[in-house]
């Protein structure tokens, strides 16, 4: 297993070739939700303002929309990079909200430098580290990967 973590303002990250639990969010007292695999950002965000609203009690509004934002962001990163989406699903307990996005390319997020011109991006990563609490990759083998990503609720 690799271990690699990186601390960008707030946010730390673990790099792991282990298969995450896909069931780790039914444990009782928590909230899960699996969606379809959204073909656009936009579905991912509409996926993610509904899984907050069914919360009680309801998180903050500024953690919905940051919830909101990280969704977007991590699908928009999976269609861009890695062509697909394979897996999208939203959990919460008291303390936190997570969001769980999987797609078939095993190669690991890259920061790059911001295209100031908006060309190429370069935002999307930076701002992910920036939202979530912590982002942890797991490697899938042949499967591609899964990014956890758990913020404050």
């Amino acid at each position: 297993m690799t271990d690699q973590r990186v601390a960008p303002v707030s946010a730390a990250m673990e790099v792991s070739s282990e298969v995450p639990a896909e069931d780790a969010e039914a444990a009782p007292g928590l909230s899960s939700q699996t969606v379809a695999p959204p073909l656009r950002a936009a579905d991912a965000r509409e996926a993610a303002a509904a899984f907050v609203a069914k919360l009680n009690p309801a998180p903050s509004a500024r953690a919905v929309q940051d919830l909101v934002l990280l969704s977007s962001e991590l699908v928009t990163n999976a269609i861009r990079y890695a062509g697909a989406v394979t897996a999208l699903s939203f959990g919460a307990d008291q303390g936190a909200l997570h969001v769980r996005v999987a797609d078939p390319s095993p190669t690991h997020p890259q920061c790059r430098v911001p295209d100031m011109s908006g060309r190429t991006g370069g935002f999307g990563w930076p701002m992910v580290l920036r939202l979530a609490s912590s982002v942890t990759v797991h490697r899938n083998g042949s499967r591609g990967k899964t990014i956890l990503a758990t913020m404050a609720r």
